[in-house]
């Protein structure tokens, strides 16, 4: 019994030994369990493999003791073989690690969770593809083609298809059908026309159910914060609804609640959308064209921040400070054009409390702006046309969803602004390149605008300039002869940026969105608004602006501090430099594309080569020495140089494997 327990522990105390000892050579992580299996089998094939190795020899003999002076050649021989069967463990944990490397063991409470999860999207992934199947469209999913699908045989059928197959698939996807509707740089038609037709509306909540989202995001009670709210929903939406209230001081607002189970239903489905997207993108020529799969990550991203309100508060609380800042530039203008307050005390990540805007879309007041007079709807028009021009080229802070229904004409006449979900943000340097290109489009110039287009545009390889610039002159000369004020330049210049396959970064794609539906809202107020002609005259100013002389000196003030903090630097600098060269220590440093450092990639190379060049020099020498024999004899038929070629073989043998081993676990 004790003999068996001392076995025991002399097999797992083996094991460990064994494992430890291999992670150590490899100078890698090597799984647990195998390393363990590994030296199992090597403590039990040590023993039968030194009693071979012992017989080859001559030097065993069970019938007389071991001479005096055999004793430690026995003991090397022993180690000897063992350290071999060590060896060959080791060669078959580089093996094995080869096949199937090492993955750290998943937590079983992670594993339940992603079962479930998995469960959950499959169980929506089946769904979204009946869906689909039902309506036709499944050859987005798996480029196949069924009876269903042959039918679908013209573009507007296609895309008639799509839209009706987001309708039915939930939030999220009729949101992402939604943005890609003014994604006109990517969406050709008629899948645009058919994508701007998605239905908004939805089926309201109980107004229990919204109570208790208000008073579970504000933390107090609804009596606590409002005097007031109407259940009776002023509208409801696939991922909100909204809410008369009167604040508890007498102040008329809007509550935006969001539906419970918009945020799971959205997370849930961004990872489907994703691998949807991808097998579009890979199966099917419409997804490439449109590169859905670039275009669905950045949506998904988008969709889960707009589900937080506060970032919507601070989206309008920008548009505000802009309007602000315009207003001062020209009072005249002031109040013409404005913007809810956000209420914070009564906001969180799903309420959001804002100025009651009373009034209708424009898209719904045709007749009422019948009643106003040329003077008073041309006015509304040119103040709204340079508040959002100003905005986009001044300011660089825009409503990046301005359609008319985002646009109220409110009971005084004015104009207000809602919905600021999405705000487009564009940084100086590029506000002032379209500037560049918008007064080169104004005054006609292909020449400079397609230069000017280019620095803000990221422009592939091969790209055939000479019909990239005749085909922005053409838009450009068209559109200023064109008297029948349909469609926009704007979306004809995007439509030409779609066609020579150009990348169009999405700040500045919602820039031009904002253009070209800046120009509906302006036709719904004045039948026959000219903004090309209009907005030429506004350029010199808001050059002005944007080049004022306090700013131009802010910049060369800064621009000044640099270039002195770069000459400070400058004599030492040039006195390491120099310094450098006196002592011989001169280094360069090699950076990749990525910003990593690879100037030690030739010492490492240099390393492995002459550790690998060392290790078959080393088994090449055993080979040999164990081959040819010869040298003093050590006992039995045991040489000195046979001994020898098994240590150098067995020190070049685990070399080898180490360099097997990195090759395998070198990044890539």
């Amino acid at each position: 019994m004790g003999a068996t327990i001392l076995i025991s522990i002399s097999a797992v105390v083996s094991a460990v030994l064994v494992g430890f000892v291999a992670r150590r050579i490899l100078g890698t992580a090597v799984g647990w369990p195998r390393s363990i299996v590994v030296g199992l089998l090597v403590f039990f094939l040590g023993v039968p493999s030194a009693q071979w190795t012992l017989r080859q020899t001559g030097l065993t003999d069970t019938a007389a003791p071991v001479p005096a002076n055999d004793v430690w050649l026995w003991i090397g021989l022993i180690a000897l073989s063992l350290a071999w069967v060590f060896a060959l463990g080791v060669a078959a944990l580089v093996a094995s690690e080869a096949i199937f490397p090492t993955r750290p063991l998943p937590n079983p409470i992670d594993l339940v969770r992603a079962a479930l999860r998995q469960r959950k999207r499959t169980r929506r992934y089946l769904e979204i593809l009946t869906i689909a199947s039902r309506h036709g469209v499944g050859w987005l999913f798996h480029g196949g083609r069924s009876r269903v699908e042959e039918q679908l045989s013209t573009s507007e059928e296609r895309a008639n298809a799509i839209v009706a197959t987001i309708n039915d698939a939930g939030v999220s996807f009729v949101k992402l059908g939604q943005v890609l509707s003014t994604r006109r740089d990517l969406i050709p038609e008629p899948y645009l026309s058919a994508l701007s037709s998605l239905q908004t509306n939805a089926t309201t909540l109980a107004w229990d159910t919204v109570r208790g989202v208000i008073e579970a995001d504000l933390g107090a009670a609804i009596d606590e914060v409002y005097a007031q709210v109407d259940p009776v929903p002023l509208a409801a939406a696939s991922v909100a609804q909204v809410h008369r209230a009167v604040l508890r001081d007498g102040t008329p607002v809007v509550v935006k609640v969001q539906r419970p189970a918009a945020r799971a239903q959205v997370e849930a489905d961004a990872d489907i959308i994703g691998r949807l997207a991808h097998r579009a993108e890979m199966r099917t020529r419409v997804g490439r064209d449109l590169r859905i799969e670039s275009v669905a990550r950045g949506f998904t991203s988008t969709l889960v921040e707009e589900l937080d309100y506060r970032i919507e508060a601070r989206n309008t609380r920008m548009i505000l400070s802009t309007l602000d800042l315009i207003d001062r530039a020209e009072p005249s203008r002031r109040g013409i054009v404005t913007a809810p307050r956000v209420f914070e005390a009564a906001s969180g990540q799903r309420v959001l409390t804002m100025d009651l805007v009373d009034g209708a879309a424009l898209s719904d007041s045709v007749d009422r702006l019948a009643s106003f007079s040329a003077e008073d709807r041309d006015r509304l028009a040119q103040t709204l046309m340079s508040t959002v021009i100003e905005q986009i080229l001044v300011y660089g802070v825009f409503h990046a969803d301005l359609h008319p229904g985002n646009v109220l004409l409110k009971d005084d006449g004015t104009l207000g602004l809602i919905d600021f979900g999405a705000v487009g943000i564009i940084e100086r340097s590029r506000r002032q390149h379209m500037t560049a290109f918008l007064l080169a489009a104004l005054s006609e110039n292909d020449v400079a605008a397609t230069d000017a287009l280019l620095l803000i545009v990221d422009p592939p390889d091969g790209l055939d300039m000479d019909a990239f610039r005749h085909d922005v002159g053409v838009v450009l000369t068209t559109e200023h002869l064109r008297t029948d004020g349909q469609g926009s330049i704007f979306t004809r210049m995007v439509d030409v940026i779609r066609q020579h396959r150009i990348a169009l970064p999405g700040e500045l794609a919602s820039a031009f969105r904002s253009f070209a539906t800046l120009e509906g809202c302006l036709r719904v107020l004045v039948d026959d608004f000219d903004m090309v002609g209009r907005a030429l005259p506004l350029m010199p100013t808001l050059l002005r602006r944007t080049l004022s002389l306090k700013r131009m000196a802010t910049d060369l003030q800064a621009q000044a501090v640099i270039s002195l903090a770069r000459l400070e630097r400058m004599p030492q600098r040039l006195d390491a430099l120099l310094s450098g060269v006196e002592k011989g220590s001169i280094g360069v440093t090699l950076r990749s594309d990525d910003g990593n450092d690879v100037s030690g990639i030739l010492g490492r190379v240099t390393a492995e080569v002459a550790s690998t060049l060392v290790s078959i020099a080393a088994v090449v020498i055993a080979v040999v020495l164990v081959i040819a024999g010869g040298g003093p004899v050590l006992g039995g038929s045991v040489t000195l140089f046979a001994v020898l070629g098994a240590v150098i073989g067995l020190f070049g043998f685990l070399g080898l494997l180490r360099i097997v081993r990195r090759t395998f676990t070198r990044p890539r």
